[in-house]
C-alpha cells in the first residue's frame, strides 16, 4: 500500500499549507484526492517534488499490507 503520510509531514516541517500549493498552482482536488489516500499520477508527484523542493520519499512510501 502506498502511503502519503510523509507528504504531510513535509508540508508541516516546510511550513506549506495546501493553500499555498493551490497558490503555486497545484489543484486543489488533487490534493483533497491525496488526502484520502487516492493513487496519484508520476506527473503529480514531479510536481510536487518540485514545488516542496523535495524527494520522491518525502512524498509517499510503501507500506507492507
Amino acid at each position: 500500500m502506498i502511503s502519503y503520510e510523509p507528504l504531510f509531514q513535509t508540508m508541516k516541517k516546510k511550513k506549506i499549507t495546501s493553500y499555498k500549493l493551490q497558490k503555486e498552482g497545484f489543484s486543489r482536488a488533487t490534493y483533497y484526492s491525496i488526502k484520502q489516500g487516492n493513487s496519484i499520477s508520476t506527473n503529480t508527484v514531479n510536481q510536487l517534488c518540485k514545488l516542496l523542493k523535495c524527494n520522491v520519499s518525502d512524498i509517499m512510501e510503501y507500506i507492507e499490507e
